[in-house]
């Protein structure tokens, strides 16, 4: 007799995000997470509004066990504060398709409130072949009998045939139709080596979405990798042909070049909510938030030009764009910086910056500048921008300082020479000529 409830299904329109972080995420080289670091993402995941997390592979190791069974009673039983839904999310756990690894991974969800045993076995004909050694016959007797099995333990079992993106069509009917008898609630159809391209992952999805019988019976779930950095876009055009839940990372890491990155899938629904006419859980303002937690956990640094979370993602430098950002921010951005939870736009200050912006910032800083001591101090900073990577605001107001009350230079800097080490005293050493054109030295 299975056990455990199920969450409330969704509506037709409704994407549910399940978020594989601490599983397939923390399969990027040298990404492990302790027990501790697992079950605080967890709860950050919880507070994003993520539908389900997959916790771990309970059959992986004794500590990823623990870290499974933690999470199932601290997140899958409490509503975590701040969460947008009612409820605590599904919380799951992966198992090939063996006895052994099902009874670890039962073991380990059982006592969520919603717990859900996730399942795989591969497809495709190179695995079938060098991996399995096994038969078209013989796999979808293993996946009948194994989702069987896993049904008689838990009432939400999801099935993935691995490399889905590589199998028969016609084979893939198959074996996910076995699955859909057996009592599988959820069907993921996995891009494992990323590599579909987004429109044959689309044409995958809506081929399994016809010819598989009861198929609207059941949740069809998405899986991509960016082998070919185009996870988001299979993830989004499986979406587009009848996909209801995506399988996802904080800052898309796992296996080789990442999984499909959570805020990318989850902006570009929000961003573009007229074209898809869906909708998600997901708390968009927890996004930074999240993305930094797992970034610092997992030891992994967030690239500066990233989208959604990146550094880089919400500042402009160039003059035209700066210029167009002054007069009205849908110019160049198609979201507010606040929408995900990060810290208002940069105009970053370099060679490319007009003067426009220059003035802005200068007056920001409680130095305004106007007529020809902003020119002077806008060519002065020109200069500097092309010496310097990056301009400091320490730099403005010093460039600033210059054109405020100035009087003629008297003096001027000839040169200039340091000296230190680990002996000795340090000297500075420092030459200027003088109005008499006379050059004094001190050090």
């Amino acid at each position: 007799m299975s056990q455990g409830k199920t969450a409330p299904h969704p509506s037709a329109n409704y994407v549910r995000f399940f978020d594989t972080t601490l599983r397939d995420g923390e399969q990027s080289p040298g990404a492990t997470l302790t027990s501790a670091e697992k079950l605080e993402v967890a709860r950050a995941l919880s507070r994003l509004g993520v539908d389900v997390i997959e916790a771990g592979f309970p059959a992986a190791s004794p500590d990823d066990l623990e870290a499974v069974q933690s999470i199932a009673k601290c997140v899958g039983l409490d509503t975590v504060a701040g969460r947008p839904s009612s409820g605590p999310p599904i919380i799951c756990g992966l198992a090939r398709a063996g006895k052994d690894d099902i009874d670890a991974a039962w073991k380990g969800i059982r006592e969520a409130r919603f717990p859900r045993i996730h399942t795989f076995l591969a497809t495709s004909p190179i695995h079938r072949e060098h991996k399995l050694r096994m038969s078209k016959a013989e796999v979808v007797e293993r996946v009948r009998e194994m989702v069987g099995y896993a049904r008689s333990l838990c009432e939400d079992v999801e099935f993935s045939p691995e490399d889905a993106g590589r199998t028969e069509p016609e084979f893939l009917y198959e074996v996910l139709d076995a699955a859909i008898q057996a009592g599988a609630t959820t069907l993921n159809i996995p891009d494992t080596v990323g590599y579909t391209m987004p429109e044959e992952f689309g044409a995958l999805v809506a081929g399994i979405k016809q010819h598989v019988p009861g198929i609207d019976d059941v949740i069809v779930s998405v899986h991509c990798h960016d082998d070919l950095g185009l996870a988001v876009a299979n993830t989004l055009a499986g979406i587009r042909n009848g996909a209801r839940q995506a399988e996802v990372t904080i800052n898309g890491i796992g296996e080789r070049a990442g999984n499909t990155s959570l805020e990318e899938v989850v902006m570009a629904l929000h961003t573009r909510r007229p074209l898809f006419n869906l909708e998600t859980g997901i708390d968009t303002t927890q996004l930074c938030r999240t993305s930094r937690l797992v970034s610092t956990s997992t030891g992994i640094v967030v690239q500066p030009n990233k989208a959604i979370v990146g550094a880089n993602a919400f500042a402009h430098e160039a003059g035209i764009h700066q210029d167009g950002m002054l007069k009205h921010e849908t110019t160049y951005e198609i979201m507010r910086p606040e929408t995900v939870g990060a810290q208002q736009t940069k105009l970053v200050l370099g060679k490319h910056s007009g003067k426009h912006a220059f003035a802005v910032r200068l007056r920001e800083l409680g130095n305004p500048l106007d007529g020809e001591p902003l020119i002077e101090a806008f060519n002065r900073f020109k200069t500097l921008a092309d010496k310097k990577k990056m301009i400091t605001d320490a730099d403005l107001v010093a460039i600033a300082a210059t054109e405020l009350g100035r009087g003629p230079e008297l003096f001027t800097l000839e040169g200039l020479q340091v000296s230190c080490g680990t002996s000795g005293m340090p000297t500075a050493t420092v030459r200027l000529k003088g109005p008499d054109g006379e050059l004094r030295t001190a050090a």
